[in-house]
């Protein structure tokens, strides 16, 4: 059994100046920034209400567009789960899988983010 949940809204922004596509989103939203992270100066994440999912701005080569992040306890078997309903793995990158849905949709699964999610996540045979 593994668990996993939404953990994330991902705003891949092709154009160059993160930060200033991280202050509009900000100023959107009503999040304030955090503090950028000097390992990961590709992203700038907004602060979160409490419970919410956490919001991502990154810089990206491709053609900017909005995913989702899913975060599991165990990346094989949610990734083997998300295919057998359709999905199809598009690339390994660092440390998670980009999927794409069958209906066109890019999306990541990743380890989770915000610690354990035992008890907090949906649990799958």
């Amino acid at each position: 059994m593994h668990r996993s949940r939404l953990v994330g809204i991902v705003i891949d922004c092709q154009d160059g100046d993160v930060d200033r596509a991280a202050a509009f989103w900000s100023a959107a939203l009503g999040r304030p920034l955090r503090p950028p992270d000097p390992d990961s100066p590709s992203y700038r994440e907004l602060e979160d209400a409490g419970g919410e999912p956490v919001v991502l701005v990154q810089r990206v080569d491709h053609p900017s567009r909005v995913h989702l992040d899913i975060e599991s306890d165990d990346l094989e078997a949610e990734v083997r789960r998300l295919e057998a309903l359709g999905a199809k793995r598009i690339g390994f990158v660092h440390r998670w899988w980009v999927m794409e849905a069958p209906t066109g949709q890019r999306f990541c699964v990743v380890n989770p983010q915000r610690g354990p999610i035992a008890g907090k996540g949906r649990a799958w045979p």
